[in-house]
């Protein structure tokens, strides 16, 4: 992955010359990592950036994101009263008023919302022959994420802004929050043949610190319909067995499927973001 960073007296960003495709571009960079001392010091170093990026034959420009939606992207758009939770993207105040200045605008939309386990999980859904539901082990992490990786692989590819991330790769990026991990919280959906057609990844929230009081619901995928009605059921039964008291619906975009689900399991939208986008 080739990178560059850019640092001024009032700011800095790295700039990731092989992003993923956005609407038809051929070379697509992206840029994250910002940090800017205010909108008009931002707005300079990202000018400078797509100048860079064009130089290198970029033919588009996107940000913040480093590099691929694997890792961090998104600023926050609306901030609202509700503190950060662990994983979050963060980003300044006048961050989105840099690259608007810049000649960005909005190409993407995203939103985080809450919901009391208390009216949770709601009806249990029909039951089915299609597939079983099993909560991970606790055991050889390296096989859980394995498993994960490849369907994500799969479920993701056809989203916007998917770029391949080796299993090395992934790997590497998942390893340090095992610690972080709670078996009861990761959950997979498996076919008569074992092959694996879903899963759900949570977290405790610890960003609230040892003992949170929220969970997060943080990805979840699936290739059999109602794999993911179903395994969201049973994360919020092990979520409340556990003492959550509150779920946190994380980081979905404005039209997916989880989305819908999220408001009408009650969830309050409490933060908003977006992902940034020119052409050069």
């Amino acid at each position: 992955m080739t990178t560059e960073t850019l640092k001024t007296d009032d700011g800095q960003l790295t700039l990731w010359f092989d992003g993923p495709p956005w609407e038809g571009h051929a070379k697509v960079a992206t840029v994250g990592k910002c940090k800017f001392a205010s909108p008009e010091a931002g707005a300079r170093l990202l000018a400078t950036a797509a100048d860079r990026a064009r130089s290198k034959g970029a033919t588009a420009l996107i940000g913040p994101m480093e590099g691929d939606t694997w890792h961090a992207y998104r600023l926050i758009s609306v901030r609202g009263d509700q503190p950060p939770f662990l994983m979050e993207p963060t980003s300044a105040a006048h961050d989105q008023a840099a690259f608007v200045a810049a000649g960005f605008d909005t190409i993407s939309s995203y939103f985080s919302a809450s919901a009391s386990l208390s009216g949770l999980p709601g009806p249990q859904p029909q039951d089915t022959a299609l597939f079983t539901l099993e909560t991970w082990d606790g055991s050889d992490p390296d096989r859980l994420f394995t498993q994960v990786h490849a369907l994500s692989s799969a479920a993701f590819a056809s989203n916007p802004f998917y770029k391949h991330i080796d299993l090395a790769d992934f790997l590497a990026m998942y390893r340090p929050v095992v610690p972080l991990l709670k078996a009861e919280l990761i959950l997979f959906a498996r076919d008569s043949t074992g092959a694996l057609v879903g899963f759900l990844f949570g977290i405790p929230n610890y960003a609230e610190g040892p003992a949170p009081k929220s969970v997060i619901l943080k990805t979840y995928a699936s290739s059999q319909k109602g794999a993911g009605h179903w395994l969201s059921y049973q994360f919020y039964v092990n979520a409340k067995a556990l003492g959550f008291q509150t779920v946190i619906h994380a980081l979905m975009h404005d039209d997916n499927l989880s989305a819908v689900r999220s408001g009408l399991n009650g969830a309050d939208v409490f933060r908003r973001y977006a992902l940034m986008g020119r052409t050069l």
